[in-house]
């Protein structure tokens, strides 16, 4: 049993992951986006996903979320670490800058959301992202020195294009900290399955509201060149996540009676 993945974006490459298998689970949902690695990092067993596949085959649209997200569960996974790369709506988010996010706004609109189609199961999710992994690695970033800000609204949009300005300007007077088109729906499928969520952002870009036009380029080139401070922080956080420990994330799932539809 593998109790922490993770989940990665584009330009993030695991340079300090020792693999050692990968499976590729049938679930109900379907196959995940690609073969899931298990391997160590800094001695610390995890499971690795890339969420768009190897060869990025899978647009935002269509990752297949409730396929990952139900692979990773039945390893046995509890903490799903996302690292993903996102553009800034504030000023003080600047490119480069790590944000962990605690909140998210939804602005996708194609997406199958929730396991719950057909049965009526009220989740509660006032704060979405785990607040206690996500201060185990806001301590890790302190300790490094590197700018980052501990706390972000994370607004989701559909993709694959990025906003219009219009759009921009609007989702800035939301008071939306980053723009990015993954975490929607991992984090509600994540609650659903019982399974605490952490989204580790990098910022590449202002989106189109501030300097200059956004490019894929641009997301990969700033994604590559924090690669090696990402691999420092997993390196450093993930031996510190205590696995036993309880949280309002995993109750939520156990309170509202959703874990009761899934035979792991």
């Amino acid at each position: 049993m593998v109790e922490i993945a993770l989940i990665g974006g584009s330009g993030v490459i695991p340079e300090n992951f020792v693999k050692k298998k990968e499976v590729f689970p049938d679930t109900p949902y379907g196959k995940p986006s690609d073969p899931i690695d298990i391997g160590e990092i800094a001695g610390v067993e995890v499971a690795f996903l890339y969420r768009h596949g190897r060869n990025h085959q899978h647009p935002p649209t269509s990752v297949p979320y409730k396929a990952n997200m139900y692979a990773l569960k039945s390893l046995g996974v509890k903490y799903a670490i996302s690292v993903c790369a996102v553009g800034s709506l504030q000023e003080e988010a600047r490119p480069g800058d790590l944000v962990i996010a605690d909140q998210v706004i939804d602005f996708t609109k194609r997406r199958d959301l929730t396991y719950f189609l057909n049965d009526t199961v009220h989740i509660s999710m006032p704060d979405p992202c785990c607040p206690y992994a996500s201060g185990v690695f806001a301590k890790v970033a302190k300790e490094m020195g590197i700018r980052y800000h501990d706390k972000g609204t994370y607004v989701c949009i559909e993709g694959p294009r990025f906003s219009t300005r219009a759009e921009s300007a609007m989702f800035r007077s939301f008071n939306g900290t980053i723009i990015g088109m993954t975490m929607i729906p991992e984090v509600n499928l994540a609650r659903e399955l019982g399974m605490c969520y952490v989204s580790l952002a990098t910022v590449t870009d202002y989106d189109c509201w501030k300097d200059e036009d956004v490019t894929i380029e641009m997301v990969m080139k700033t994604m590559s060149e924090c690669n090696s401070r990402i691999q420092q922080l997993l390196t450093l956080g993930l031996p510190r996540i205590e696995t036993g420990s309880h949280c309002s994330c995993i109750e939520a799932a156990k309170g509202c009676g959703s874990l009761e539809k899934f035979k792991f």
